[in-house]
């Protein structure tokens, strides 16, 4: 499955619940590069959720920032299609 596709998916499940998120776009002069691809606050907690293909990865910098959030109290992570119901089971039960 493509990124692109996935990730229409995942926002179009957030949407369905009601959770609160935002697309971060990056690539302008005015942004930074390494945020998570959809900013998000599921019960209270904030998430950041990189989105990758089944065999794509992460970069240094992405790396980096998932950790940076979760040294400061948050959820962070990479998500892909295959753990994508894995994911729903665990944040939406």
């Amino acid at each position: 499955m493509k990124e692109s596709v996935f990730q229409k998916k995942v926002i179009k499940y957030l949407k369905d619940h009601d959770i609160w998120h935002v697309k971060y776009w990056a690539g302008s002069q005015y942004t930074k590069e390494g945020i998570p691809d959809i900013l998000a606050c599921i019960d209270g907690v904030f998430h950041g959720i990189e989105l990758k293909t089944d065999v794509g990865t992460a970069s240094k910098l992405q790396l980096y920032n998932i950790r940076k959030i979760r040294d400061s109290g948050g959820e962070a992570y990479v998500l892909r299609p295959k753990g994508f119901e894995s994911w729903k089971v665990r944040w939406f039960t």
